[in-house]
């Protein structure tokens, strides 16, 4: 099986370069750094070798969580030489932008034989981290032949991805067995981790890392700041992360609640920065009046209908200038998106009824009283509508929320002490 997984890999590289090439027309950034995909790093960062730590955090939502865990681990040891990887140029923009020069930054080779062991030979890590639940079989081998210590933390394995991996049990089995430790969220993770094979004492239930959410001051003024511009007495409805395929549901159910709530507005996060030029499109086709954050514009006027948050690093802050959040990848069938970050800031959370990717935290987040699981369109209005017509209910939900987020906070501690134990 891992032959022919090598053998498919390397077939498939005319298409990933097509794929690159593709892409670049949504994100120039796919266009750059291609070398880097192949294993082929800039001189500094070969010159920077041996790391202490490699991180590989694929997207924005790794690359958030990874933040917190990165500072933990400098302002015990400072003198740390740590790289971070992703995959995405989204990802990589959020590394730069939440820890700068603390780390070493290149994308993550693709997983071929060659390329990852030219990679893992050059990093020389000491310790490699992967956040999440990313199952590279390549360089799970390659970094065991190195002799690196490899955790995977902040791990979810939800029913699909586990129904994926279990169609593979020998390869599975096999290359899982090569990692030194696994940090999952929950036991639901757990479960399905021994039933790939996993031995429990390769597991330790550690929770999400998304729980320890920082606030700062700063944020909250910045926060008042920003709802003074968009108009302190209107009320505010943010769509945050959204996807394609939601988009035109969210605006239709904005108009809907315009005939109820005549001074709402409406703010729209898509999740992908290349899609943001044609999300300002489709929004003026729907005659709606539309606004983009990078317009800089001091006051909204009343007659705005929509402000497109089309700007990187900044969705805490316009969650935390609204009266209801709503977040994506929910709607259809993608997965969902982290319903942590408006709780943590006291905002009462929507979303739909996709969200496999969140399993516990979803459920718990209902059971809590902090957030509201709708079915469609029509139920999402009628959730939205109620919320926003009801204060009262919008600040019990908010301070379930926060109490909900201060109650689950610990991973961060336990993430690092288990770096600590077997490496560090």
């Amino acid at each position: 099986m891992i032959w022919l997984y090598r053998i498919i890999l390397n077939l498939a590289i005319p298409f990933g370069l097509v794929s690159l090439f593709l892409r670049g027309f949504r994100n120039p950034q796919y266009w750059s750094r291609i070398p880097e995909r192949f294993g082929l790093m800039p001189e500094n960062i070969v010159n920077a070798a041996p790391y202490d730590l490699w991180i590989h955090a694929v997207s924005v939502g790794e690359a958030r969580a990874a933040a917190p865990l990165v500072k933990r681990i400098l302002k015990a040891k400072p003198d740390s030489n740590i790289l971070v990887t992703t995959t995405t140029p989204t990802g990589s923009s959020m590394v730069r932008m939440m820890l700068n020069d603390s780390v070493a930054h290149c994308y993550f080779p693709y997983d071929l034989k060659w390329a990852m062991r030219r990679f893992v030979t050059k990093v020389k890590a000491e310790i490699v981290l992967v956040m999440e639940t990313e199952i590279w079989p390549n360089m799970i081998d390659e970094v065991h032949r190195f002799g690196s210590t490899l955790v995977y933390t902040n791990v979810r394995l939800s029913h699909r991805s586990y129904s994926s991996y279990a169609k593979f049990p020998k390869l599975v089995k096999h290359t899982l067995g090569m990692v030194d430790h696994f940090a999952v969220q929950g036991a639901l993770d757990r479960k399905h981790l021994e039933l790939l094979g996993v031995p429990p004492a390769k597991i330790s239930e550690t929770g999400s890392i998304k729980f320890d959410v920082n606030v700062p001051p700063s944020l909250r003024e910045s926060a008042e700041v920003l709802r003074r511009q968009l108009g302190q007495d209107r009320l505010i409805w943010i769509a945050g992360s959204t996807r394609e395929g939601e988009e035109g549901r969210l605006l239709s159910v904005y108009k809907e609640l315009k005939t109820k709530f005549p001074s709402l507005l409406l703010i729209l996060v898509p999740r992908h920065p290349e899609r943001f030029d044609y999300m300002a499109r489709k929004i003026q086709r729907r005659d709606l009046v539309c606004v983009r954050r990078t317009e800089n514009v001091p006051e909204l006027s009343a007659d705005v209908d929509v402000y497109l948050g089309d700007t990187m690093g900044e969705l805490s802050l316009m969650y935390a200038s609204a009266d209801v959040a709503f977040v994506g990848g929910s709607l259809e069938p993608l997965g969902g998106q982290n319903i942590l970050e408006p709780c943590a800031l006291g905002v009462p959370v929507v979303f739909g009824p996709h969200m496999f990717n969140f399993p516990d935290i979803s459920r718990w987040t209902i059971k809590e009283g902090a957030g509201r699981m709708v079915r469609d369109e029509a139920d999402l209005a009628a959730t939205v509508s109620e919320l926003l017509g009801n204060p009262s209910l919008r600040d019990e939900m908010g301070s379930k929320g926060v109490g909900f987020i201060e109650a689950h906070k610990g991973a961060l501690e336990k993430n690092y002490s288990l770096i600590e134990k077997l490496a560090l």
